[in-house]
């Protein structure tokens, strides 16, 4: 298993930009696939915000793109997520993600999540 921790959340107005990261850490021998998913209420399943394939193939949300941008920096085993223009309903708890193998087991890793307030 992987462990994912966030950080970068945080409270901004209409407009504005964060930044978050993802440090991944754990037994990996082989990462599938990287994403961001975000929860707008507690108890709700998450949503899709960015995923990217061990091919390079990344799928933005509709709602985000062109306003997201994930990143990968694979030496130091982390992920971003930039996030420009943000509007109102991008508040959520974003949670990084990884689907990975470990010797002959497959998983999927989430992190416990970043909150990102958009107000006025």
């Amino acid at each position: 298993q992987a462990d994912l921790v966030e950080s970068g959340g945080g409270s901004v107005q209409p407009g504005g930009s964060l930044t978050l990261s993802c440090d991944i850490s754990g037994n990996i021998d082989a990462v599938h696939e990287v994403g961001w998913y975000r929860r707008q209420v507690p108890g709700q399943q998450r949503e899709e915000v960015v995923t990217v394939t061990k091919d390079g193939k990344t799928k933005y949300a509709d709602s985000v793109k062109g306003r997201f941008t994930i990143a990968r920096d694979n030496a130091k085993n982390m992920l971003f997520l930039q996030m420009k223009n943000l509007e109102p309903e991008d508040t959520a708890a974003y949670s990084c993600s990884v689907i990975a193998d470990s010797g002959e087991t497959f998983f999927e890793s989430f992190g416990p999540g970043t909150q990102v307030t958009v107000s006025s």
